[in-house]
């Protein structure tokens, strides 16, 4: 289970201390985190997050110490993934392995570890590919784990999270922007709660490829970098300073390297003001070529997509009238390693969102819970028999359950439709992509016809996931009447294509309406080759 780490009533005063091995020395990292239960991490010693970045992968392991957090190990290596998609949004083979080899050597750390104790996320480069499924079937083979495509607001709620984490809290709200390869994203929040996420289609690796694609840096390119960003800044810069903040902090490579490179050039202590912007822009310019980017801060792996994050930088300040930025460690994974953490404790940020779509939407919450109920309950006797025995399957099936009749809310002529269309296409915090096309997909097939090729699409899972809706249409019938009776104990008994569903004797004979609907189930269930029968 994903949880949500939100602050409680008391302060957080712990830290962890990071021993970082990959370069045979001590270096300390301050972490602020809550105390984690050992009930929460017992199963999990050791975990791992790993960030599939449009411009690098990054790597955190870590382990739980007494209830807090210790890294183990950080690894990250400039992969450039974003570089490798074309003008039709195919992700090059020369990408794919740049990748592959970096996940390689990621794999030597995390190939003993078990599932669930792993969470790879991908990002910007991922969403945008169209071939992205390729190098997922490549990737997990590589990793023995899932990787999952985020998106962008989910991107922000888990940098926000990440930030939260590694900064002292303080008080009022705080604004974080993280300039990625292929997207930014920017959180306004208070501790622990993102108020405000977005995420913006701009990017150092993207804006490269576009202007500064052979080196050249000329003042007719960087004003064209600019104005993209600003254009990009407009439709979110209102929303923002709406909400208002009390300090501004940025969380990704670009970000320190200007601040680094500011310092380099006596302009501040590592912070990015508009004076250091405008130093390092007049420099820029005047050097013409990333080649001649040779100033201290500026890893020579940065140096040619420096440039277009310095003129998202500039966009940024002028568009929000920043003074002052300062740089945080924390980031995307150390977001994703907390989210993880949270997923085997009392408090998951999806539950937190689906309850939230419920009332939004007007379910009923007593007739979802029936059905959950009912619908775990048979998972239970054909778990074995089905392969639904992994902890994403009784998930799913609850979420299933819950959020079942969101789609009356708009229309009841075809609401299994409606509540298909909101769940795939709105933004829910903590739940993937994926995540999200499986759940909308179990709501679409819980009434009527179930849509076979849809299931098809997701492969060897397409099997599990028809197992799964038709254990919800099960739970469903079973409580058409919407517990206005006492309904009694059934004994299923599952095939590879058939359920076997036994009443007690003589129930229902006394119940024609539950025996005409488990009839026509029957009926729908067999346009497919599935095999209902009920006695």
């Amino acid at each position: 289970m994903r949880r949500y780490l939100l602050p409680f009533s008391t302060p957080v005063p712990r830290f962890a201390l990071a021993l970082l091995a990959y370069h045979g020395r001590m270096s300390r990292f301050r972490i602020e985190t809550q105390t984690m239960p050992q009930s929460a991490i017992k199963n999990f010693p050791v975990i791992a997050a790993i960030d599939l970045g449009s411009n690098s992968f990054h790597m955190v392991l870590a382990k739980a110490d007494h209830g807090e957090i210790r890294v183990l190990e950080r690894l990250g290596e400039k992969v450039q993934l974003a570089a490798g998609i074309d003008e039709e949004r195919l992700l090059s083979e020369e990408a794919m392995q740049r990748g592959l080899d970096c996940l390689r050597r990621f794999a030597q750390l995390t190939s003993g570890l078990p599932q669930g104790a792993v969470r790879v996320v991908g990002t910007n480069a991922l969403r945008e590919a169209r071939n992205r499924s390729e190098f997922i079937r490549r990737a997990e083979a590589v990793l023995g784990h899932p990787v999952e495509v985020i998106s962008g607001r989910e991107e922000a709620r888990l940098i926000h999270l990440g930030v939260s984490h590694t900064l002292a809290a303080a008080p009022g709200k705080r604004l974080v922007v993280d300039i990625g390869g292929g997207s930014t994203e920017f959180i306004v929040g208070q501790r622990f709660e993102p108020l405000l996420r977005e995420s913006l289609q701009m990017g150092c690796v993207s804006y490269t490829q576009r202007y500064f694609k052979d080196g050249k840096i000329t003042p007719a390119r960087y004003a064209q970098a600019y104005t993209a960003a600003r254009l990009e800044l407009m439709g979110i810069e209102q929303s923002l300073r709406r909400l208002g903040w009390q300090e501004a902090v940025g969380a990704s490579g670009t970000i320190r390297a200007v601040g680094l490179a500011s310092k380099g050039g006596g302009i501040g202590n590592g912070e990015i003001t508009p004076e250091g912007i405008a130093w390092l822009k007049r420099k820029t310019l005047k050097l013409g070529d990333v080649e001649k980017l040779d100033m201290d801060g500026i890893k020579p792996d940065r140096r040619t997509i420096f440039p277009a994050g310095l003129a998202i930088m500039e966009a940024v300040f002028d568009a929000l009238e920043l003074q002052r930025m300062d740089h945080c460690e924390g980031a995307l994974r150390e977001g994703v390693l907390y989210d993880l953490l949270g997923r085997h404790h009392h408090e998951d940020v999806r539950e937190r969102t689906l309850s939230a779509l419920m009332e939004r939407y007007h379910a009923d919450p007593e007739q979802a819970a029936r059905v959950e109920a009912k619908a775990l309950s048979a998972l239970e006797q054909v778990a074995d028999a089905w392969g639904l025995d992994d902890d994403w399957h009784r998930e799913l099936l609850s979420w299933a359950a819950k959020v079942h009749e969101i789609g009356q809310d708009i229309a009841h002529y075809h609401y299994h439709k409606h509540g298909a269309y909101l769940i795939e296409h709105s933004d829910l915090s903590g739940f993937s992509r994926q995540d999200q096309q499986m759940l909308a997909l179990l709501v679409r097939g819980h009434r009527r016809n179930i849509p076979k090729d849809r299931f098809e699409e997701f492969g060897d899972e397409g099997v599990q996931l028809i197992r799964l809706c038709v254990l919800l249409r099960f739970a469903i019938l079973f409580h058409h009447i919407r517990g206005t009776q006492e309904m009694p104990r059934v004994q299923l008994q599952a095939g590879p294509k058939s359920l076997d569903v036994v009443f007690p004797d003589g129930w229902l004979q006394a119940n024609p309406l539950t025996q005409a609907d488990f009839e026509q189930e029957a009926e729908w269930l067999s346009r497919i080759g599935f095999v209902l029968s009920v006695r």
